[in-house]
């Protein structure tokens, strides 16, 4: 794909993610699928805590869409951040067979933000 097309397609990604990442989580981890997205049992001021720090970098990704270029290094924190926080609950629901069902959840999803932002952010080079 070219670069020019990525980085069209990044910014949507941005905006979207972005998006998940203010309201969506809070939607699945309370409403939609608490057991794919929360923890067993609940622990109300850990998902606070979880969901602020999603809100907060979904304000900013929303932010770098206008210019991902100039928020490379934001960019690469959500995919790093997210390749690591997706790595440590996959090794603790592989543990921990109360928390199984986020190897549904959120465990892919994370995966998924990293794997579309990194496909989509111009490489060094060409940018």
């Amino acid at each position: 794909m070219q670069q020019e097309k990525k980085l069209k397609y990044l910014k949507v990604a941005l905006i979207v993610f972005g998006i998940i990442f203010i309201a969506g989580i809070y939607v699945m981890m309370m409403w939609v699928w608490p057991s794919g997205w929360g923890w067993t049992p609940r622990q109300p001021e850990y998902e606070q805590m979880i969901m602020g720090v999603y809100a907060t970098l979904g304000v900013f990704l929303i932010r770098a869409a206008k210019d991902p270029l100039a928020n490379a290094s934001l960019i690469w924190f959500a995919i790093w951040s997210s390749i690591v926080h997706s790595g440590i609950m996959l090794v603790q629901a592989i543990v921990d067979e109360t928390e199984r069902a986020n190897l549904l959840g959120d465990i892919p999803a994370l995966f998924l933000v990293a794997a579309v932002l990194w496909y989509l952010m111009p490489k060094k080079a060409q940018a």
